[in-house]
């Protein structure tokens, strides 16, 4: 019989939190009935309320730990965590911590949970900050990108590291073999792009444990081109977020466009079925969220908007980290480097 995996799951955080939380863990409790052992973090008397509305008071899987605070999305994240120290997310973080679980799922505010984990889990050993690593769609299958936002500044040795935990999430989560890993640039060419870019390039080339491919560019994130591409939190969540904005806008402009003629129409409903499809695979809620790589600890952030099935998937994703001892094959590639920042 597999082990029962434990997952800590901030219950408040979220723009559609307790409900859409609550829902999600049912969810996944239905559909992995022996897999996972559920610590709900929140208000006692919402979490009460949520679970008797979808009939799961009192299942023996899940184990409530009461937060008398929440953090808003607009708080300034630092601070916040330092104030609000019995926040459902610093909660949430300190059973990773004393390893009562050995995961979080939140939906919560990003910065919020990338300060908590930083300040509340040691860092894996030899890594100095941790990456937030984004699945985007590609035109056949998905890709990787980190760092989505964790940090904003980074140096080359940072860059190496997101290239190599990107390599191993690849490869172990998202089952890539060699997985062929890009450095984001404004050109191809080696020599190409800011300080950063060409320093941290030599560092990528020299790496034996990297498929390197050298420099890619923005036209090469979703063509099937590459599957990790590393650079540093200020592009990367830009890019991520402009990404998610123009997938939006195309679908408003399909259904427009679609709508104007009566023969556009016809044609619309005969390729539902292609539109569902390329809905599913342009949907965030069927990644569920994103990993907070460099942890002691293995940390999911699911978006702001996260539905059911958004926490559902990433309730999922925290125990394939787990199961696959991510962070053990982790530390051990990052020690095999044996490069230290100068």
């Amino acid at each position: 019989m597999a082990e029962t995996l434990n997952i800590a799951v901030d219950i408040m955080g979220g723009d559609y939190a307790p409900q859409a939380i609550v829902e999600g863990v049912g969810e996944a409790l239905d559909m992995y009935p022996d897999r996972f052992r559920l610590f709900l973090v929140g208000e006692p008397t919402q979490m009460e309320a949520e679970l008797r509305r979808i009939g799961k008071w009192g299942d023996a899987r899940l184990e409530l730990v009461p937060a008398t605070e929440t953090i808003g999305m607009g708080e300034h994240p630092v601070a916040a965590v330092r104030k609000k120290r019995n926040s459902s997310i610093n909660v949430a973080i300190n059973l990773v911590r004393t390893g009562k679980a050995s995961a979080i799922f939140s939906a919560g505010s990003t910065g919020a949970v990338v300060a908590s984990a930083f300040f509340k889990l040691s860092m894996l050993p030899g890594i100095e900050r941790p990456g937030i690593a984004a699945v985007l769609p590609t035109e056949t299958d998905r890709f990787l990108l980190l760092d989505a936002g964790a940090t904003v500044d980074c140096t080359p040795l940072n860059l190496l590291h997101y290239a190599t935990m990107g390599s191993i999430y690849a490869s172990t989560i998202l089952k890539k073999e060699n997985p062929k890993v890009g450095l984001l640039s404004n050109g191809t060419e080696e020599g190409k792009g800011n300080r950063l870019t060409q320093q941290a390039f030599p560092l990528l080339q020299e790496a034996k444990n990297l498929n390197f491919i050298g420099n890619v560019e923005g036209h090469d994130l979703f063509s099937d081109n590459v599957d990790v591409v590393v650079c540093d939190g200020f592009v990367g969540n830009v890019t991520l977020k402009s990404a998610e904005q123009l997938a939006k806008a195309l679908g408003h402009i399909i259904k427009h466009s679609i709508m104007g003629k009566l023969q556009w129409k016809l044609g619309g409903l005969l390729s539902k079925g292609a539109f569902n499809e390329v809905r599913k695979r342009t949907d965030a809620a069927e990644v569920g969220g994103c990993p907070l790589l460099g942890v002691a600890g293995v940390c999911i952030i699911g978006h702001g908007i996260s539905n059911a099935k958004a926490v559902r998937n990433g309730i999922r994703v925290a125990g394939e980290c787990i199961e696959a001892r991510l962070n053990d094959t982790i530390a051990e590639q990052i020690r095999s480097l044996g490069i230290k920042e100068q």
